[in-house]
């Protein structure tokens, strides 16, 4: 490697680096030997100038590389299947809680599926922040947990270790504060990184696009997703994607303790259509790309037997079991829910014409059921109930939305944003654009 000036200048300049240079890079960021200014000069550099796919596809493994690497056999220890372990990923939304869904369905039908999942940051949830409002749940597995219990059960769900893709966690904080954010190689390569450290065969992308999403535009999204699939398949992963609708928020519940009581409804064969429908349709993808079904129709119906027949929920409480929490299955009273309860109601009659998923992310975070930085404490047991969505009928003074909260000054705080969540138009008559924009 050259020197790391040049190493910047060259990027700055428009140069390729080679897979060498890329790799010690990383390994000298990861041990602290490059101050964060000249990090931060590269990240800047490749922001303006991007990643050749060579470079991309030796950056990222250079990132899994940097620290330990989960690896799975190849078959179940009892030797009753040779499916490959699926990982499902989502870019974040509001109400999106489809991994407690489809996981247990894909899990159930023969897949092992092993996730390493995220606290919610900013105004979007985070699986591992909902599944710790569940009394006693252990969402700190250690490798050696995470694959035991993968291999034992067929499907494990837990935090990030620190230990995974390590050197890719310093690139995250530097672009957080360098304005090198929506970087499409930078945020790629930080995905997948940790997506091969993790250990498993295939990936099911579900990019997010709208007014909760960080893509907002379909065609970003779009570039977004085809460069996941491609990235991880230059890799040697199986991969698809799903661009999903995130302008108004999935499914009833917004929160963390409510969003596992919609999960368990859903699992129960109830719940919003909605979750029921994507939550399906991302089972079926990873059943294809793990090896358990032949085409999207009979994984789709393989999937609905699942969830219908109630496996998935007997999946579902196995694992919780396995990890410490308590019979929320059985018993959903089980977890938190907030104290106090304020009901929007429609100034009109009319129909719904609009919801903002951001607005209600936010409204759910100034609650207390979000975090602004790592370290914030989030309130699991606050949350909002969406009662109308595009295109749903409401008469003068009926409910639209219920918010469920403990303190007073947070919830005048949050007013603002609840107000911008949804309106009624005595006029308009619009349709709520399709769940899924497109596919691959």
């Amino acid at each position: 490697m050259p020197g790391i000036i040049e190493f910047i200048e060259r990027k700055r300049d428009g140069f390729a680096h080679t897979a060498e240079e890329l790799a010690e890079f990383v390994t000298l960021v990861r041990d602290g030997a490059i101050p964060d200014y000249q990090i931060s000069a590269w990240l800047m550099a490749v922001f303006l100038k991007g990643l050749t796919e060579p470079e991309l596809v030796a950056f990222t493994d250079a990132l899994a590389s940097s620290g330990e690497m989960v690896r799975f056999l190849k078959t179940p220890s009892d030797g009753g299947g040779t499916f490959l372990t699926v990982d499902k990923h989502s870019t974040g939304g509001v109400g999106d809680k489809t991994t407690l869904i489809c996981a247990p369905i894909a899990a159930s039908c023969g897949l092992r599926v092993a996730k390493l999942s995220g606290r919610g940051l900013g105004f979007t949830g985070g699986t591992v922040d909902k599944l710790e409002s569940i009394p006693g749940m252990n969402m700190r597995l250690s490798t050696d947990q995470f694959l035991k219990q993968a291999d034992e059960i067929g499907i494990a769900l837990s935090g990030h270790s620190l230990a995974l893709a390590p050197a890719e966690g310093k690139f995250y904080a530097l672009r957080d504060v360098t304005g090198t954010v929506p970087s499409l190689p930078l945020i790629s390569s930080s995905i997948v990184s940790k997506k091969i450290a993790g250990g498993a065969d295939a990936f099911v992308f579900d990019v997010k696009c709208g007014s909760g999403a960080f893509m907002r535009s379909i065609e970003d999204a779009k570039r977004l997703a085809e460069a996941l699939v491609n990235l991880s398949r230059a890799l040697g992963k199986k991969s698809s994607y799903l661009v999903t609708d995130m302008e108004q928020p999935l499914g009833e519940w917004i929160g963390n303790a409510v969003e596992v009581i919609e999960a368990i409804e859903v699992l129960s064969g109830r719940g919003p259509q909605d979750t029921r429908e994507l939550s399906l349709a991302l089972a079926s993808r990873m059943l294809v790309f793990g090896g358990a079904a032949r085409d999207d129709e009979s994984a789709l119906d393989a999937a609905r037997k699942a969830l219908d027949g109630g496996d998935a929920l007997r999946k579902f409480a196995s694992m919780i079991h396995a990890q410490g929490g308590a019979s929320v299955c059985g018993d959903p009273s089980i977890l938190p829910r907030a104290g106090k309860k304020r009901v929007i109601e429609a100034p009109r009659s009319g129909v719904v014409e609009r919801m903002d998923a951001r607005a209600a992310g936010v409204a759910v975070r100034a609650l207390g059921g979000g975090r602004i930085r790592k370290d914030d404490h989030v309130d699991v047991s606050v949350g909002l109930r969406i009662l109308k969505k595009v295109g749903d009928r409401a008469d003068k003074g009926e409910p639209l939305i219920e918010i469920y909260y403990n303190d007073e000054g947070l919830f005048n705080g949050a007013k603002t944003y609840i107000g911008q969540i949804s309106s009624v138009s005595d006029t308009a008559k619009p349709d709520a654009r399709p769940l899924i924009l497109r596919a691959l």
